[in-house]
């Protein structure tokens, strides 16, 4: 990519290539657009062979059952999370009680716990073995009738109390940037308080609950394991299981096209939620809405509502981890004897590091083809490198396998006896392309960030002075996108590190991470031997929790009324 060091000016002849590459590189467009078709190319996969092979006889039998549990799901989980997340964040904005500049960042705090390992340690807990039904029969009699707990709304409260903070962190910015004078112009006419937060301030906040929700269920819908545990069969469960089940492969991508159907349909549903209603903050940051004290006993409540859900939801499924890795420690049993624990830990490193390091490179030579002089197209293929983020593992992890069989087809087709073979499918190369297609969003979004604060004068001179594209971007624009840049190893590691449904569908025999070790020995319930990989786990995803308790800890400008 090394080409001579010329500005291109904006009279580059001819409409086609202006379209295609702007007036950037063609060497560093052409990657833009290859690193486009990487990520669209296994969706596209999918949809193309779920579609051609449609037939009836195909589908599951429990097709109908598969699609009623993961609408019963979705919704449950996105009243839930709307209930939790959007009342402790008007709570802790609107009011002043103990514990609230705690909770404030506490209340981040289960973001850091994967759904599937507090659905295991909530299991052991209320399940038929666990110490509260124990309890509960020796109190009230053997014949005392208990909810059962593994079911759908077993799954929607353990979802939800992970899924939550999304909704407390984007209701509570948009309630801090909210000006007051709106507020206090509905309190001046006659409206109360309650009926003031239902009529001006929730509306105001719909763009950000609607774009809350929609993370809550795409996270819903692509979760895998934590509905296992609670025998709910969604259709991403559905996927796996007639994939390794029955290998009908027609019948796996089919119940594909259903699963995108389903994003599709979320995203089109934040639209409609978010409506045509735009607002605007005429006088910018303002002082934010006026804060009431609670005392007594109301604030007293508030209080131990905040802390009933910190606690459900993060501090007692780490304090049970903590106790069951010690009584394994102290047994001698622990899996920090067990040399599968070292191997599995550095199989999950090295899989995430080598994802963030790609993913990484192609945002930074996307920002970099974009400064260079990008057109509409070039845009746009930059756009579509994120659109891997928001399609479920399983479905990525199939169109991987039909992606890379057709690439078989063309190679022996072009006198290349047995294609790839197993180079890519049957070993962790496989793993390594799906992450890439699903994790290229928010290494994207991180740098781009950066980039968008360069400006574009910097580029132009340094062009102008005879650096070339390689020189430019080793010397001005990867120093300065360098915490952009650092950010997005972080994310896509911290993400590689706790997927699941990817690494068991592409999985070559004997490799194992340590995401499907734990989901692995919870299944097989035993809880103890899951408890210190599950740790690790959770101290690995407590990092980008911390640099929300900053957002989410920023100084409020509030204004307390008696």
């Amino acid at each position: 990519m090394s080409e001579p060091a010329v500005l291109v000016d904006g009279g580059v002849p001819g409409q086609r290539r202006r379209l295609l590459t702007g007036t950037g590189r063609p060497l560093w467009s052409a990657a833009v657009l290859l690193a486009a078709l990487f990520v669209v190319t296994p969706v596209v996969a999918v949809v193309i062979d779920g579609l051609g092979s449609l037939n009836a006889e195909t589908l599951p039998r429990d097709l109908g059952s598969m699609v009623f549990s993961t609408l019963g799901l979705m919704a449950g989980v996105g009243a839930g999370t709307l209930l939790l997340g959007g009342g402790l964040a008007w709570l802790v904005t609107a009011y002043t009680f103990p514990l609230r500049n705690v909770l404030v960042w506490a209340l981040v705090l289960p973001l850091a716990m994967p759904a599937y390992i507090l659905g295991f340690v909530f299991l052991s807990t209320f399940d038929v073995g666990g110490p509260v039904q124990a309890l509960v029969r020796s109190v009230f009699g053997s014949d005392a009738w208990l909810p059962e707990v593994r079911s759908l709304p077993g799954a929607i409260l353990v979802l939800s109390l992970t899924l939550y903070p999304y909704v407390f962190l984007l209701a509570r910015a948009a309630l801090v940037e909210q000006s007051a004078t709106t507020y206090d112009a509905a309190r001046s006419l006659g409206a109360g308080r309650a009926r003031t937060l239902w009529r001006v301030v929730a509306p105001l906040a719909r763009p950000s609950l609607a774009a809350a929700l929609a993370l809550v269920m795409m996270e819903t819908l692509t979760d895998f394991a934590t509905v296992q545990y609670f025998n709910v069969q969604t259709v991403s469960v559905g996927v796996y299981l007639v994939w390794k089940g029955s290998f009908d492969f027609h019948a796996a991508t089919q119940l594909s096209v259903l699963v995108l159907l389903f994003a599709v349909a979320v995203l089109a549903a934040e639209r409609l939620f978010r409506g045509r209603s735009r607002f605007h903050q005429k006088t910018g940051r303002g002082e934010g809405l006026r804060v009431r004290p609670l005392r007594g006993w109301a604030g007293w409540t508030a209080a131990a509502a905040g802390v009933a859900v910190v606690s459900a939801g993060f501090l007692l499924p780490v304090g049970q981890l903590v106790l069951w890795a010690t009584e394994e420690f102290l047994r001698g049993a622990g899996p920090m004897i067990d040399p599968r624990f070292v191997d599995y830990l550095a199989n999950s490193i090295a899989i995430a590091a080598l994802a963030a390091a790609v993913c990484c490179a192609l945002a930074l030579t996307i920002g970099h083809s974009l400064r260079l002089g990008g057109g509409r197209l070039l845009a746009s293929a930059a756009q579509a490198t994120t659109f891997g983020y928001a399609v479920p593992g399983a479905v990525i992890g199939i169109g991987v396998l039909i992606a890379f069989a057709r690439l078989d087809e063309l190679l022996e087709w072009a006198g290349v006896p047995g294609g790839t073979g197993l180079l890519v499918t049957g070993s962790v190369a496989g793993i390594l392309c799906a992450y890439v297609v699903r994790f290229l969003a928010p290494a994207y979004q991180s740098v781009d960030a950066s980039f968008a604060k360069i400006s574009p004068a910097l580029t132009s001179s340094a062009l102008s002075l005879g650096a070339s594209p390689h020189r430019l971007l080793a010397r001005v624009h990867l120093p300065l996108a360098r915490r952009g840049a650092a950010v997005a190893v972080l994310l896509v590691a911290i993400d590689a590190v706790k997927e699941l449904p990817i690494v068991l569908l592409l999985r070559p025999f004997g490799f194992t991470t340590i995401s499907v070790w734990v989901y692995e020995l919870a299944r097989e319930n035993f809880w103890e031997k899951a408890a210190l990989p599950a740790l690790g786990i959770v101290a690995v995803a407590v990092i980008p929790v911390y640099f929300l308790f900053r957002r989410a800890a920023a100084p409020q400008h509030t204004t307390v009324v008696p």
